[in-house]
């Protein structure tokens, strides 16, 4: 509790108490250096996703160049560093420009669940009552559906076969998000019932503070302490979620956007010619981008949990030589 209250001084500047700021300056050992590779890769993910038309040779859905068409299932060269697909795409170009797709949907789906699971709770675990009963049968009910299989739905709903690249997009990240939503609404419940019995709620309802002002304005602030472990936990689920959509057919055209699961997909039959090079950068990106943030989340998670995180043994001072054995004693 010593390093947790040292890193809540006010006096320190603002950066210096993020979440992840936080988490960094009191890991040490295995855990900084997980909660460090962690950060390396996502950064590496969302730089790639940002500058994907600057770093893509060429377009996804690009099969040609100044020089001519760049042929089916091309080995790596010079004109296509990672080779191409059986459909004549630079693979290279792929998985840059798939960086966006997944950045895409790991934000719409965990921002829109954010939003709507950290509102629920609040209104649930503050009101109880039947609304609160409700609430909490729904979000156990939720959970008996797997995420696959609801965003399989959705995108049949949403995207209407069709499959283009914001169908694509909303289906999977409206499903995630429906997934989600209990995750954060449970977590942000408990923490409103515990708090709306504290001294500065009820000294908030004397003097006839509004329900909403004390919702958002006290309750809020002090409730949502554990939600960056749940986002960065939830994000690599959001990527998966995509990628399965994709592999199984229910993902985003490949003319439309480039998409790690369509990918997979089609370079299934390649891998028994020998041709290697249009599978293993595509899972290679999906394993890379999942494990980055899943590290992040974890460390996190370790350090934020008293039974899980690693105490720094304080330094001792040498003892003073004892006069005698009795004193010693």
């Amino acid at each position: 509790m010593a390093d947790q209250a040292h890193l809540a001084d006010p006096r320190d500047p603002w950066y210096l108490r993020l979440p992840v700021v936080a988490d960094l300056r009191r890991s040490h050992g295995l855990q900084r250096g997980m909660l460090i590779a962690g950060l390396t890769l996502t950064a590496i993910l969302l730089v790639t996703a940002a500058l994907a038309p600057l770093l893509a040779p060429y377009s996804w859905a690009q099969t040609t160049d100044a020089a001519g068409v760049f042929g089916s299932q091309q080995p790596p060269s010079a004109r296509n560093p990672l080779g191409t697909t059986v459909a004549g795409f630079d693979v290279l170009s792929r998985v840059i420009w798939g960086t966006r797709t997944a950045v895409a949907v790991m934000a719409c789906a965990v921002v829109f669940s954010l939003f709507l699971g950290v509102l629920l709770g609040l209104v649930s675990g503050y009101l109880g009552g039947w609304f609160d009963r409700i609430a909490v049968m729904i979000a156990d009910a939720v959970y008996a559906f797997p995420s696959l299989l609801l965003a399989i739905v959705m995108s049949i709903v949403i995207s209407g076969g069709r499959s283009d690249a914001w169908g694509g997009i909303l289906s999977a990240a409206l499903s995630i998000t429906v997934v989600f939503i209990p995750q954060y609404f449970r977590v942000i419940r408990a923490e409103t019932i515990r708090l709306k019995a504290e001294p500065f709620v009820e000294s908030a309802k004397v003097i006839g503070v509004g329900v909403p002002r004390i919702l958002f304005g006290h309750v809020f602030r002090n409730a949502t302490r554990t939600l960056p472990l749940i986002f960065t936990l939830n994000a690599s689920e959001a990527i998966l979620t995509l990628v399965g959509l994709g592999f199984l057919g229910f993902g985003i055209e490949p003319t439309s956007a480039s998409e790690w699961g369509y990918d997979l997909n089609r370079s299934m039959a390649d891998v028994t010619s020998g041709i290697w090079w249009t599978s293993v950068f595509p899972g290679l990106a999906i394993v890379l981008s999942v494990l980055g943030v899943t590290l992040v989340g974890e460390s996190m998670n370790d350090l934020n949990d008293p039974r899980l995180r690693t105490r720094v043994k304080a330094r001792r001072a040498p003892a003073a030589p004892a006069a005698s054995g009795k004193e010693q004693r």
